[in-house]
């Protein structure tokens, strides 16, 4: 097999794990005033757990002098394991309580839902990309509690990418989360922000007005990724297995909007892209080296069984796998753009991108177009330098102090 990648460092962290208390422990042990005595929502999913894997729903549940009410569940579901749209509303089958979908459920349901209760608690685990749609969700109930009085507490939880790296293009200004649900936050395509920081932002600059607290992750740092920090890793998503996809989801998951496959259906998912036509070792022979730097990327082959994406079910792909090898190294945004022009050029009437996902997930037809012109790929990354310095000045106001 044909491999190419830079390393100066290790897939594994040299630090010991550390502890690091999620919002909702936080909440319960420190900050038990801001629920007591009040009426509970709760929007969540699998990811709601403490470092036990305990559910933020039974913890609650069982609190003093506060009553959980009601649950709001985001895409994928409250069990995180649906991958289609129209999720219908439910029922927690453990306690009897409601399940307002707001991926499909009925929006005006769960308004009266949230009306009837004082405070909502918010804990999602993000995953560190502008493509995932919690934040949306989150901002749309924002819009909600901020009509009629509710108080929202982000019980926050670790990037698990970092909280340092900012990478890729940055969206040009905030869109509406009902028109734009993914990737509608003026932000990088890795931000190096949590959920409770985004939500900070998306408050201020969208004029909410939302009362708004963030409970911080006790013991966690910027520079601390998911396997530092203790806690077990639930999939935030079906198709999120590890942290290694989530290091290089923020880049892969340009693919999406292309024919070619990004692994769903498969333990791999945006760790492999492939499709039946890629010649491997000619789109690897093509790469910018400057894209490799803390990456290795080798020719592979993977079936994906039921995708949910419909990409080539059953079919044996010819592919490239990504494997970090230096995880303060790795730009997976540069190297997703190095393997569109390097396929392009391979592969110039197999390939095709589909312009409308495409451009939805690059805030635009611009990286679209660049790559199509067969532009240089360092051009590319040099022309989103100037947005990035100006994000990172923005971002800065909003990070939560404590990190």
């Amino acid at each position: 097999m044909l491999g190419i990648g830079c390393s100066s460092g290790t897939r594994v962290p040299s630090l010991v794990a550390a502890q690091v208390r999620p919002g909702i422990e936080v909440l319960l042990s420190d900050s038990a005033h801001l629920i007591a005595g009040k009426r509970l929502g709760l929007l969540s999913n699998n990811t709601g757990v403490d470092h036990l894997g305990r559910r933020d729903v039974d913890l609650l549940r069982v609190a003093r002098d506060a009553r959980l009410t009601v649950l709001f569940s985001p895409e994928h579901g409250f069990l995180g394991r649906e991958d289609r749209t129209g999720l219908p509303d439910s029922r927690d089958s453990a306690t009897g309580l409601p399940i307002y979908s707001l991926y499909g459920g009925s929006r005006s349901a769960a308004a009266a839902a949230l009306d009837s209760v004082d405070v909502l608690l918010v804990d999602l685990q993000d995953i560190g990309a502008r493509y995932y749609t919690y934040i949306a969700t989150v901002v749309q109930l924002m819009r909600t509690a901020s009509r009629t009085g509710t108080r929202v507490i982000i019980l926050d939880r670790p990037d698990p990418v970092g909280g340092v790296l900012v990478q890729g293009n940055v969206r040009a200004s905030m869109g509406d989360p009902d028109s734009a649900f993914s990737g509608f936050m003026p932000v990088a395509m890795r931000y190096g922000m949590t959920l409770g920081e985004l939500a900070r932002l998306a408050n201020d600059v969208m004029a909410l007005h939302t009362n708004l607290v963030v409970v911080p992750a006790a013991g966690w740092h910027r520079a601390m990724l998911y396997d530092e920090t203790g806690l077990p890793w639930v999939k935030p998503s079906p198709n999120m297995p590890d942290l290694e996809s989530a290091l290089h989801y923020g880049g892969t998951c340009l693919f999406e909007g292309t024919n070619v496959s990004v692994g769903r259906g498969t333990t791999m998912a945006f760790q492999v892209i492939g499709a039946p036509w890629l010649d491997p070792e000619h789109v690897i022979a093509r790469l910018d080296t400057t894209a490799l730097r803390g990456v290795e990327v080798r020719a592979t082959t993977f079936t994906p069984l039921a995708p949910t994406d419909g990409k080539y079910a059953g079919i044996a792909l010819r592919g490239v796998q990504l494997r970090v090898r230096d995880r303060n190294a790795y730009d997976p945004t540069r190297l997703a753009v190095a393997l569109l022009a390097a396929i392009r050029v391979t592969h110039p009437t197999a390939f095709q991108f589909r312009p409308a996902s495409f451009d939805r997930l690059a805030t635009g037809p611009e990286l679209r177009a660049a790559v199509e012109a067969g532009r240089p790929v360092r051009e590319i990354w040099e022309m989103w330098e100037q947005e990035l310095a100006r994000f990172r000045a923005v971002r800065a106001k909003y990070l939560v102090p404590e990190y």
